[in-house]
């Protein structure tokens, strides 16, 4: 990610916590690397903290000496008092109050819920910019949709949670799940339920950077991750259109299929090519 031209890393394990000690180790390395290349970088907390394992993990975020990113409420009581932290997209901020709650615990940079719908968004953006709050929005990858107590990787594998022998290991960017119709209907990452299509913004960048939003999340992927982050920076630099960046993002993987519908306040799996006019 040191030569991918984005500003801002999110580093660390959002999921599931049994993944940490396969590079655990190597966060610090990772994080001293990516401020030498004059990169932002911020640690997530887990999106689900169960175990008291897990609460003395989040408890460790402040001592790595980087920015915390919350994405489970219960991550806030380890915080120092007054240190600034940023919220990440699995919080539920879906109005003004919520964020000017955050804001004054700390909150300088918001990444909002990806199945918002554009108007909530500048709504955000416009109460965001008043109280200092930077908003970001989904604008890469398969969407999260929600969080379990049980992991789907391993009841697929006939295998316990605390048993499932890493199973989600092969799927690196989720098992694809379809219906009884064999149509694809969505993905599991282990106790995380995603999206089948990948969100993608390409056609709306004009209407969300005049809705007040300050940056995209892109959402690492096992191919071409940071091609896309390169054809991203070209759309935000006016040196690719709509339609010529999602034509790259397609050849990166023939078999992607996108969407849009959550900002375009449709249905979530529905995508706006056909109605774009870049």
């Amino acid at each position: 990610m040191t030569d991918a031209p984005v500003d801002r890393v999110v580093l660390g394990e959002l999921i599931c916590s049994k993944r940490l000690p396969f590079y655990q180790d190597c966060i610090p390395d990772a994080i001293a690397t990516l401020l030498a290349a004059g990169k932002n970088v911020a640690l997530t907390s887990l999106a689900l903290v169960t175990l008291k394992r897990e609460r003395k993990l989040t408890a460790e975020l402040v001592e790595m000496g980087v920015e915390v990113e919350i994405n489970d409420l219960t991550a806030l009581p380890y915080l120092p008092k007054g240190s600034r932290f940023s919220v990440g997209p699995l919080v539920n901020v879906y109005n003004e109050g919520t964020l000017a709650w955050l804001a004054s615990r700390g909150a300088h940079r918001v990444c909002l819920p990806p199945e918002m719908p554009l108007k909530s968004v500048e709504t955000l953006a416009t109460a965001g910019a008043k109280i200092g709050v930077t908003i970001e929005v989904w604008g890469h990858g398969r969407l999260p949709l929600a969080i379990s107590g049980r992991c789907y990787h391993a009841r697929l594998h006939d295998r316990t949670k605390d048993n499932c022998q890493f199973a989600c290991e092969h799927d690196p960017d989720g098992l694809d799940v379809r219906t009884v119709d064999d149509q694809p209907f969505m993905a599991m990452n282990g106790v995380q339920t995603l999206s089948d299509t990948h969100a993608c913004v390409a056609h709306q960048i004009d209407a969300i950077t005049k809705a007040g939003v300050s940056a995209l999340r892109l959402s690492p992927q096992s191919k071409g991750f940071v091609i896309l982050c390169e054809l991203y920076r070209q759309l935000l630099d006016g040196k690719l259109d709509g339609a010529q960046t999602v034509d790259a993002i397609c050849r990166i993987d023939c078999d992607t299929r996108l969407s849009d519908g959550f900002l375009m306040g449709a249905r979530g799996a529905d995508w706006s090519r056909a109605r774009a006019t870049t």
